[in-house]
């Protein structure tokens, strides 16, 4: 029997839903409104936030030329001093920073107070990361994989914090953490990992081992995104990466008796029901 599962975990987590929506609340009553960054990694939410009037900011640059608007912090959190930026201008703050991304702020502050090393695990360009480094206040490095570790100027007695971006493979940060700690005595390693990462990584990673075709649906560049496109690739040879179904190529799945899908934190429902039902439709005409 032909199938098509689609995961349960598949589109927004708790924090993209909840920026979402912050905006759109915001566009509702106010004409002139900024976002720091695009508000999440999805072109097809940006694009349509910037039909109501939602500018993006690119750069810091950018940011010290606004005065006196609405701007609106991205669900992937900002650099502390970026706070004064805004504020400085005479804009108003409405603060969409993920709260599982603000408990790392609060966290990796604490700790660099107290003189400890910061290690960050995750992705050094993301806007994420780049946002947590911004709430340290001395020694900080950003690692991704064990040659990462190899390089670190780091001393045995050092006291050293470690976590992770809330969307980083959690398997790979505890191969991690456990080189690190045989390298550096004093050491706490918090997982900050979203638990809603964890579990789309986990039910992806087992829906395409059973799947002969794995869709992934999210924005190319999602980081959560990626990240589930490499798991399942990892358990199913036919993966496909999409960001809406003007990409998905039906006759590939022509042969395929079983198709599993799953779609990034910052991926809308509506994009994952239309893939969904192309490829239920699909199968159907095919059985």
């Amino acid at each position: 029997m032909k199938k098509v599962t689609l995961a349960k975990s598949a589109g927004f987590c708790f924090g993209v839903k909840r920026a979402v929506d912050m905006v759109y609340k915001e566009a509702e009553n106010v004409s002139d409104i900024y976002t720091f960054g695009p508000i999440i990694h999805n072109e097809e939410v940006v694009n349509d936030l910037k039909g109501k009037g939602v500018n993006v900011i690119e750069d810091e640059e950018e940011l010290k030329t606004i005065h006196n608007k609405t701007i609106i912090i991205r669900s992937h959190g900002v650099s502390r001093h970026i706070y004064d930026v805004i504020k400085n201008n005479g804009n108003r703050i409405v603060d969409a920073t993920c709260p599982f991304v603000k408990k790392i702020h609060k966290i990796v502050y604490e700790h660099s107070q107290n003189g400890e090393t910061i290690i960050i695990i995750g992705n050094s360009t993301h806007p994420e990361v780049v946002g947590i480094k911004g709430w340290c206040l001395g020694k900080t490095h950003v690692i991704s994989c064990a040659e990462d570790i190899e390089n670190l100027d780091i001393k045995n007695d050092e006291k050293v914090c470690v976590v992770a971006q809330t969307t980083y493979n959690f398997n790979k940060f505890e191969e991690l953490v456990e080189i690190l700690e045989k390298r550096v005595y004093d050491i706490i390693a918090v997982n900050t990992i979203c638990n809603a990462t964890e579990e789309r990584q986990t039910e992806a990673k087992s829906l395409a081992s059973e799947s002969d075709a794995m869709i992934v649906i999210g924005g190319r560049q999602s980081s959560n995104t990626q990240k589930l496109f490499q798991i399942c690739k990892d358990e199913c040879d036919c993966t496909l990466f999409i960001q809406t179904i003007n990409d998905l190529k039906l006759e590939e799945l022509t042969s395929v008796r079983s198709v599993g899908i799953t779609a990034g934190a910052s991926t809308p429902n509506n994009i994952i029901e239309e893939v969904w039902q192309a490829c239920q439709k699909k199968i159907l005409q095919n059985y």
